[in-house]
């Protein structure tokens, strides 16, 4: 494997991205075709070979991440960015676990959804097939590479993916693990294709690729998500923002509601599910407990006049705040007259990621649960569990918040669709 800086050549605009992404498509959709007719102990198996390729070939993605990793510190990118590109030891076995996991779960492809007997005779099921040619259009976590293969595969799709300029060494490495583990189990190499360049016009051609590419998924931050929605001709699957409420109302137990805002807030603020606004109960016993953990922890606090009364250190929220999603040690705070503000404060802001009451009343939970539209809806618990891991799903391939096809955590059953299957002796229609 060359693990030296790559060419300028490999970086310029290509001559013609959409011949590139025209053949890239053409050549997935037909090992898809071969995939969908391989037997899903077969598919679990090659899975199971690229994640041992991935262990096996550590030490070189390793390598190639460093180059990426140097190459990010000397542009200036954000220690978070770094964070998020950075690979270790322990991130490319928990990438190998998570392809292994991905192998492991149920197949959806020919499970039976429902069957209806018609009075004529005929027997009607609907069926779960792969969607087809996946496009994923992603930045930063190399892991996204893995995870997206093993999924798509895992459900018998062929995925076309392109990554960001900054993890490249990072992708073609893991790529190179996974194509050899994918082969050694009979998986066509077109099932699983890397976009040979960073030319912005690949993204382009990938936009405009209807007919060919079944559906884009983004994974990155809001100028790209925002530009995949403006400019696709493909069906996207996305979400823009994760503007998270947690709204502690006035029955919420005090240790349970300020254990579950900390966490929520402050136990990864760069990843979706972290809240972003506080909703506070106006009648809720101890407001100062609920808020004081979190600013002697270092988390800046914006909030309206009531808030702001709490604490000293709670400065004044604009108008701005309550729509931002900060990804950062930044919290919006608003003190509500009870349930029904807090649902219309919900309606007016929520992005339709993930809010959350803490309450004891059931009443009040059952009420927020069924009026709030988010994609995930909790009751006592933290925001930061809307992941697909932690919903059983294994690896995920984004979090959807629209609604249609799928919502919530993407995984297996959300890389499906399905088709009728009609089943006569013999009748004619009348």
């Amino acid at each position: 494997m060359n693990l030296a800086p790559l060419p300028a050549s490999e970086i310029e605009p290509v001559l013609d991205a959409a011949d590139l992404i025209d053949r890239m498509a053409r050549a997935g959709r037909t090992a898809q075709r071969t995939l969908a007719t391989m037997s899903s102990v077969a598919r679990q198996a090659a899975l199971e070979h690229a994640a041992a390729a991935l262990r096996r070939t550590a030490p070189a993605i390793l390598e190639a991440n460093a180059l990426d990793v140097a190459s990010g510190e000397a542009a200036g990118l954000s220690g978070a960015m770094i964070d998020r590109l950075r690979l270790d030891p322990a991130r490319i076995e928990a990438m190998a676990a998570g392809v292994a996991e991905v192998a492991a779960l149920d197949d959806p492809v020919g499970r039976i959804i429902d069957e209806t007997h018609r009075p004529n005779g005929m027997v009607l099921r609907r069926v779960r097939v792969p969607i087809g040619l996946i496009g994923i259009i992603y930045e930063s976590r190399p892991n996204v590479t893995a995870d997206a293969a093993a999924l798509c595969v895992r459900s018998g799709n062929a995925v076309l993916l392109r990554g960001g300029s900054e993890a490249v060494h990072s992708n073609r490495a893991i790529l190179a693990a996974l194509a050899e583990g994918l082969a050694a189990g009979g998986v066509p190499a077109e099932v699983v294709q890397l976009v040979p360049t960073q030319d912005r016009a690949a993204v382009g051609a990938m936009l405009s690729a209807s007919g060919l590419i079944d559906m884009i998924v983004p994974r990155g931050g809001k100028s790209l998500v925002a530009r995949v929605q403006a400019d696709a001709r493909v069906p996207v699957l996305a979400h823009l923002d994760g503007i998270n409420h947690t709204y502690v109302d006035r029955a919420a137990d005090p240790a349970m509601a300020r254990d579950i805002a900390f966490n929520a807030k402050l136990r990864r603020t760069g990843v979706c599910g972290s809240m972003e606004t506080l909703l506070i109960d106006a009648l809720f016993p101890d407001p100062h407990g609920l808020v004081e953990p979190l600013l002697e922890a270092g988390c800046e606090l914006r909030g309206d006049a009531r808030a702001c009364a709490i604490d000293p250190r709670i400065k004044p929220a604009d108008a701005s705040d309550w729509d931002t999603e900060y990804l950062d040690a930044v919290l919006s705070v608003a003190v509500v007259d009870g349930l029904d503000a807090a649902l219309a404060h919900i309606a007016r802001h929520t992005s339709g990621h993930t809010d959350a009451i803490v309450t004891g009343d059931a009443a009040a939970a059952e009420r927020f649960l069924s009026e709030v539209d988010s994609a995930i809806v909790m009751h006592n618990a933290s925001s930061q569990f809307a992941d697909g891991g932690e919903f059983g799903l294994g690896a995920e391939i984004g979090i959807a918040t629209g609604r249609l096809h799928a919502r919530g955590p993407v995984a297996l059953e959300g890389l499906t669709t399905y088709k009728w299957l009609v089943l006569g002796t013999g009748q004619i229609r009348p």
